[in-house]
């Protein structure tokens, strides 16, 4: 080999690696002096995002999805959970691969079909028993887990009626041998998955109160995480924690901050031989505690009992026409009442498959959500509006070649406050791909009714009331805008829909009586959905 062909063999890949560090550095650039003026200067390979450059998570998501677009790649989930420099980004990089959903790596869903309901069931842990006697085999989930690196897809495993089932008995017992006792509460930590299914039931199936927390983005932050949320854990009076084994390490310091833990427990410690045991969850007890706040003040825990909660789930199935033949795919977070009421419990109950995907898997490549639903034939999927704004407005064409949304019924859109402007760009950028805007649904709904609270007749579409802005600013009344009225002078509002069956809702004024169409007040609810009140509050 000659000298020069030896340099450029030496030289190529140090070139290349280069570019890439150079690009990379650019694209971040850009995002930070958007997000944090004057900060740009400060932008080099080894630049912490969040403590150097003031990116957040939500402007890491940005960022993920630019640094995607800049090299034409699909970063892997762990680039969202792992990577604090430029320096981590450009060692993902350079071993991506474009990450697509596709039929070759995971077999499309079938839909369980038609089946009777278990419309006699008081508990959630009656349903679950309910569907494995009749149907073990039948198919609850199909669960994807984290993106292989070496062939850049998702792995993905089935999860049926009676695995579920017995799964979570072994957790039962495993947690009642460890102390457990009817009603006690046990917190759990863990990222969305088989784990997470099994120990939620387990602990409901031992008399106990499952606690939902949020795991932290990046494990690097998993003590300050749990200090943040230790005053949940000390209103919940938690005795157990299921989580990670990164959080071992901190447990002194928990039981410091939540004097009634008793030990930090991992999945794997909580698989026992399958007793009887002699608490059954009652229809009064409490199914779990949702709690509202906690990483900024004080927590809230919503109370919700089982009979709250199949109220809730049988309101709201009746409001979609929920059968056996629907498929739900969901990404949404199971800590959060959205992914774990509706998404989760609803599929249990109504025995339709539930194809579940993690929130990273998300947020890390918004388009797989889309994938998911398109090769599955999904049915019904819920999102806040930040997805589907993220959706219309930022992914590729190129992206979405093949992808057919026909089959999606219902695309709702709650947990946050809703945009005309969204709901119009995202029926309009998909309508090509076979979405019809008679499927984009906004609802409403608040944890202290469960999860859902209005859902719009089916079918309908949105509706956007126009109304004039000075009257509702200065006088609280929504007067309908004349037709030709400035853009500037008005107010769009999307239509939630009208109360769920056997729920009822009233607008009221500072003086608790009730107002008349149009005006301004606080909103007022009851219902079978609607909790006793909040956790020690």
């Amino acid at each position: 080999m000659s000298q020069d062909r030896h340099e450029a063999a030496v030289n190529g890949p140090v070139d290349a690696a280069a570019d890439a560090a150079t690009r990379l550095l650019r694209v971040v650039s850009l995002l930070v002096e958007e997000t944090r003026p004057g900060r740009a200067s400060r932008v080099g390979l080894h630049s912490h995002f969040e403590r150097d450059l003031g990116l957040d998570s939500l402007a890491r998501v940005e960022l993920l999805l630019r640094v995607g677009s800049e090299f034409g790649r699909s970063l892997p989930e762990a680039a969202l959970a792992e990577a604090e420099t430029p320096q981590d980004l450009l060692r993902l990089i350079d071993r991506a691969s474009a990450a697509r959903l596709s039929a070759a790596s995971v077999a499309p869903a079938q839909a369980g079909g038609p089946i009777s309901l278990p419309e006699h069931a008081q508990t959630l842990v009656e349903v679950l028993e309910w569907h494995a006697e009749r149907q073990p085999q039948r198919r609850h989930a199909l669960v994807y887990g984290d993106i292989d690196a070496a062939t850049g897809e998702p792995r993905c495993a089935p999860l049926s009626y009676g695995e579920l089932l017995a799964e979570s008995r072994r957790v039962a017992t495993a947690l009642v041998s460890r102390g457990l006792l009817p009603r006690q509460a046990v917190a759990l930590m863990l990222p969305t998955g088989r784990d997470y299914l099994t120990s939620f039931f387990g602990v409901m199936i031992a008399g106990g109160i499952p606690v939902p927390i949020y795991p932290p983005a990046r494990m690097a932050q998993i003590e300050d995480h749990l200090r943040r949320h230790a005053r949940i854990l000390a209103n919940a009076e938690a005795v157990f924690i299921i989580t990670v084994p990164q959080a071992r390490g901190v447990a002194a310091l928990l039981r410091s901050e939540a004097p009634t833990l008793r030990e930090v427990l991992t999945p794997d410690d909580l698989s026992a031989v399958a007793m009887p045991l002699l608490y059954r969850p009652a229809a009064t007890d409490t199914a779990f505690l949702q709690y509202t706040s906690g990483s900024t003040g004080d927590p809230k825990g919503v109370v919700l009992s089982h009979a709250n909660l199949l109220a809730n789930l049988r309101a709201m199935g009746e409001a979609v026409a929920a059968t056996g033949d629907d498929v739900f795919v969901s990404w949404l977070p199971l800590y959060h009442d959205m992914g774990l009421i509706g998404a989760w419990f609803g599929s249990l109950y109504f025995g339709m498959l539930l194809v579940l995907m993690s929130p990273l898997a998300f947020l890390s490549r918004p388009v797989r959500w889309l994938r998911v639903i398109s090769q599955h034939r999904g049915t019904l999927s819920p999102a806040p509006n930040f997805a589907y704004d993220l959706c219309a407005r930022k992914l590729a064409d190129a992206d979405l070649a093949g992808l057919d949304l026909s089959s999606w019924r219902l695309a709702l859109n709650g947990a946050e406050p809703v945009s005309p402007a969204t709901l119009q760009a995202f029926a309009d950028r998909f309508a090509p791909y076979g979405l019809r805007r008679t499927a984009i649904t906004p609802v409403y709904g608040l944890a202290e009714c469960s999860v859902g609270l209005a859902f719009p007749p089916l079918g309908r579409g949105p509706r956007i009331d126009t109304i004039e802005r000075a009257a509702l600013l200065q006088r609280r009344i929504a007067v309908p805008a004349a037709a030709d009225a400035d853009a500037d002078s008005v107010v769009r509002v999307p239509a939630c829909g009208r109360p769920l069956p056997r729920h009822e809702i009233r607008i009221v004024g500072d003086d608790g009586r009730e107002l008349p169409d149009r005006q301004v007040g606080g909103l007022q609810f009851r219902g079978p959905s609607a909790t006793s009140g909040y956790h020690r509050n």
